[in-house]
């Protein structure tokens, strides 16, 4: 008899918090799927069944915690296509940008990706693509209709996002990895960042 489905999400959903933490504490490599079960008090062979094995269970990990973010976000990008006010849209925009980007389960997966990148390359090109691709991509796509609403004078749509995501973020994305994102979100007046980056973006590809 098969287990019953809430049983088994609820078993799913431990091994995915009990890997993370262990993750983050000891690192890809210094993890083992012997300690991810004991921790989540299952079976090594219900880790398996569930996700393969370590490596899939990692970018589990990854789409788990990036998924709701990026997919909030990507959908915040979207609509702004639409705005009537572009300066002040752009700048709200822009603030969420860099509190999503600061926020600490973003900033600990980003050092757990970076750590591993040479050790297990695939898993780096998959939060590539799952995280800064698809948000530039966002960027680039709503820039597009901007431009076509006669907002934005876009040329190049993929460098325009490039630059905007840049302008936002800044040094806070590198000094999140060294001393946290909440550190950083206390030292930064983030509207004061984003309307500045928004200021600059603005004059170089602002239409009047």
């Amino acid at each position: 008899m098969s287990e019953p489905t809430g049983r088994s999400a609820r078993k799913r959903a431990t091994i995915l918090a009990e890997a993370r933490r262990l993750f983050l504490a000891h690192g890809y490599q210094g993890t083992s799927v012997d300690a991810i079960a004991a921790a989540a008090a299952v079976s090594k062979q219900t880790v398996y069944k569930n996700f393969g094995d370590k490596q899939a269970l990692l970018m589990a990990i990854t789409d788990e915690a990036l998924q709701d973010a990026v997919d909030a976000f990507s959908a915040r990008v979207a609509a702004l296509a639409d705005t009537t006010d572009l300066r002040r849209d752009l700048t709200e925009l822009a603030a969420d940008y860099l509190r999503v980007v600061l926020a600490e389960p973003v900033v600990q997966l980003r050092r757990l990706v970076v750590g591993e990148a040479a050790r297990v390359p695939e898993l780096a090109e998959a939060y590539l693509q799952r995280a800064p691709e698809r948000t530039l991509a966002a960027f680039a796509d709503c820039f597009t209709r901007l431009g076509e609403r006669g907002l934005l004078d876009i040329v190049e749509p993929r460098l325009a996002a490039e630059h905007f995501a840049f302008l936002v973020v800044g040094r806070c994305i590198d000094e999140a990895l060294f001393r946290g994102g909440p550190a950083v979100l206390e030292s930064v007046d983030v509207h004061a960042q984003a309307a500045a980056g928004v200021r600059v973006f603005l004059a170089g590809y602002g239409r009047n």
